[in-house]
């Protein structure tokens, strides 16, 4: 709702002054007419202010930054050109389009950025006052603002507009989604998908960055594969990988993907031999036996010294025990 003009006491809506005592013919000349002329100006001025059409310079230590991130860091190598290349311009030919500010919400004498977080950042960097617009407007026009500021860049990327439409919806300003179809300007269908991207851990959505040429289908698939058991690890694992973080975002999410669809090593498969026990009517010690391939183990247990003295019987018995053994073979052999 409009404030109600602060020189309506002196001039009306129509321009007159309120409660004139001149006569209807009279026109005012010379002083009258100055005096007039200024109350007017005043409150075109104080109504431009109002409306927000008039900039002004402010010290950006005075501007918060948007409760709704947009952005990936800005400190991010990858804004280095383009940082670069507007912090140039404006220090070579001063600050052209200036920034959307509203009065701070919660803290007094200080404004709260809408849109234009490069331009505060360059203002701090170059030591000058930020030029701003300043305008009255409540969270819901913030949020419209700026989404619909950010859809027209086109450096925007697919992954920020996901994560500022999920800020937009944690924030419940509506009950039917319509502020942030009315600031990104999605319909249904892509929100759903702008939603389910967002909720990737932010550990891995900031490991790759704003990845500004990977769009919406390319995201959703590796959401998908995420969902799958022990997927999120594999993506982490790439992360982690030495060179992951000196490339470019776009190429950083290719090398995710990349691992995501490498042959997966097969687990070898350990099978268990079967194992036989034997142990005499007394109980007194007990033998496992287990064969698998050209191997056959014994192994004697007992309470007592029996297990050692057992074993060192077959050992010394062994020469007459696979005579005895070679014997019966070829005599099962002969009878058939």
């Amino acid at each position: 709702m409009a404030r109600k003009n602060i020189f309506a006491s002196v001039i009306d809506q129509g321009g007159t002054p309120a409660n004139p005592r001149a006569p209807v013919d009279y026109v005012p000349t010379g002083a009258s007419r100055t005096l007039l002329t200024s109350f007017t100006e005043m409150a075109e001025q104080a109504e431009r202010l109002r409306e927000g059409e008039t900039i002004v310079e402010v010290d950006p230590a005075l501007v918060d930054d948007s409760f709704a991130n947009d952005r990936f860091d800005l400190t991010d190598p990858e804004f280095a050109v383009e940082y670069a290349g507007v912090r140039d311009a404006i220090r070579d030919h001063g600050q052209d389009t200036p920034a959307l500010v509203r009065p701070h919400p919660h803290r007094p004498g200080a404004y709260m950025l809408v849109f234009g977080h490069l331009r505060k950042r360059i203002a701090i960097d170059l030591k000058r006052k930020l030029r701003v617009v300043v305008r009255e407007m409540s969270d819901r026009d913030h949020i419209i603002a700026q989404g619909q500021e950010n859809t027209g860049r086109a450096n925007t990327s697919f992954i920020e507009k996901a994560r500022f439409a999920a800020n937009i919806v944690a924030r419940k300003l509506d009950n039917d989604n319509s502020t942030v179809f009315e600031a990104l300007r999605v319909d249904g269908a892509t929100l759903s998908k702008m939603l389910a991207v967002a909720n990737i851990p932010e550990q891995l959505l900031d490991a790759i960055g704003r990845a500004r040429k990977t769009g919406r289908d390319r995201w959703y698939e590796l959401k998908q594969t995420l969902d799958r058991p022990g997927h999120l690890e594999i993506a982490m694992a790439a992360t982690q990988e030495p060179g992951f973080n000196v490339l470019r975002s776009d190429a950083r999410f290719d090398a995710v993907v990349s691992r995501l669809k490498a042959p997966k090593p097969r687990r070898r498969v350990v099978s268990t031999p079967p194992k036989r026990n034997w142990a005499p009517a007394d109980g007194s010690l007990a033998a496992e036996m287990t064969g698998e391939g050209k191997r056959y183990t014994i192994a004697i247990k007992a309470k007592g010294a029996d297990a050692l003295a057992f074993g060192d019987y077959l050992s010394e018995n062994l020469d007459d025990l696979y005579e005895a053994f070679r014997r019966a073979k070829r005599a099962t052999k002969d009878g058939d």
